[in-house]
């Protein structure tokens, strides 16, 4: 049977089936012209005859034809090339080969604005981690090392962990390559065995280190160490190795690799020098200026050895302009999802994305706060009123979402 059309796929051409029947027919024949001309004695320097080069042009215009309508992911492949080998060799061993074929260099190139999609009000730290990206992209680098090692520090809920979210999707092809350890759970000299594999003898021994044996399995991707203050110092030691040479031996003795992988670090070390130094946006420090300024803090909790194996990256607090750019952000991921599952439309109020910015600054957690408003409090409400729409089987074309004269949020559902 054919495969299931894509969305977005109609439009009134052909289906990508016979798209790729005609590739391959044509392809066949411009073989079949290759050969006769060779039979007859032709020479490689002979230019081809009017007929080949109009199939040679028709073949190029269905193959382009084809490419736009089967997008990233083709369902059906004209020939073995580069695009099925690469997804071959991603689906065995998780190195995400086919979106790295995409024209890896400009992604690189488009990497900060990429992460200004997803990460709002920090062009400043955004700017820090993309340049050392774009040196080691260049192979300007240590190329033994991790491409980057950075200490993200900031208060709660200030793109921290998202900016490794987009990373790890940008770079390496998706959310599933982020390694994530909490490091409160190392707050033991002992646990060390727990991140690098027990030796033999002790128990534990043969079942992989958390960190070795996620890094050996996926040696592409993003490592994400968060909340790394609260670790034992005898366990960030076992990271000097790490940053230095880019390697790491397990319990077993075997080498792991972390050249090929981006490892981030975050603390909220200094928080209360952060809040009281950026409290006016007129007398706010420039991003070095920031990060020297939380030098002391970082010093009573990190050897100075550490810190000077890593790049130091400030996040700011954010300021409500910027929360309202996050929470139109979430709402129009929301307004997506309706649409996909439900071909709503989906609308709200200037008052509801001011009310929602109100909640978050009574809770000290930044934008984290937002996800949990939206999903603890809008969505349930909405998807009962679904459900129970569904199940008297009534259409839903309009969803819009206010504020009432109590502050209480108010839904329209049509």
């Amino acid at each position: 049977p054919p495969p299931p059309a894509r969305p977005g796929a109609g439009g009134g051409g052909p289906p990508p089936r016979a798209l790729v029947d005609e590739v391959r027919s044509l392809r066949a024949r411009i073989e079949a012209r290759h050969a006769e001309r060779r039979g007859a004695g032709a020479g490689a320097s002979e230019p081809p005859s009017p007929e080949e080069v109009s199939l040679r042009a028709d073949l190029d215009a269905k193959t382009e034809e084809l490419r736009r309508l089967q997008g990233e992911a083709p369902l059906m492949q004209v020939c073995v090339d580069a695009q099925a080998i690469a997804e071959v060799v991603s689906g065995w061993t998780g190195i995400p080969v086919g979106k790295m074929l995409t024209d890896e260099i400009q992604a690189v190139l488009d990497l900060k604005g990429r992460l200004e999609e997803r990460v709002i009000g920090q062009a400043a730290a955004l700017e820090v981690i993309s340049r050392r990206i774009w040196t080691a992209r260049a192979g300007l680098t240590d190329p033994r090392r991790p491409i980057g090692v950075f200490l993200l520090v900031g208060p709660s809920g200030v793109g921290k962990t998202e900016t490794a979210l987009a990373l790890a999707d940008t770079l390496y092809g998706g959310e599933r390559n982020l390694v994530v350890i909490n490091m409160s759970e190392y707050q033991e000299a002992h646990t060390v065995s727990g991140l690098k594999g027990s030796p033999p003898g002790y128990i534990g021994y043969g079942e992989g280190g958390v960190l070795t044996e996620a890094v050996r399995r996926k040696p592409y991707g993003v490592v994400l160490l968060d909340e790394v203050e609260k670790a034992h110092p005898d366990v960030l030691e076992l990271f000097f190795q790490v940053f230095d040479k880019g390697t790491l031996e397990d319990g077993e003795g075997r080498l792991i690799d972390f050249k090929n992988t981006v490892i981030l670090l975050t603390s909220n070390v200094g928080t209360d020098t952060i809040m009281k130094l950026c409290a006016d946006p007129e007398t706010t420090p420039e991003p070095l200026g920031l990060a020297e300024a939380l030098r002391p803090d970082l010093l009573r909790v990190f050897k100075p050895a550490f810190l000077g194996r890593l790049n130091v990256v400030p996040y700011y607090p954010i300021r409500d302009e910027v929360m309202h750019q996050i929470i139109r952000l979430q709402l129009s991921r929301v307004g997506q999802r309706l649409q996909e599952h439900h071909k709503a439309q989906f609308t709200y109020s200037d008052d509801l994305v001011a009310a929602i910015a109100g909640r978050c600054r009574e809770v000290d957690s930044g934008a984290r706060n937002v996800d949990h408003i939206i999903t603890r409090t809008l969505l349930p409400e909405i998807s009962r009123e679904f459900l129970a729409r569904m199940a008297a089987r009534e259409s839903i074309s309009r969803v819009h979402i206010s504020i009432d004269d109590q502050g209480a949020f108010q839904y329209a559902i049509t």
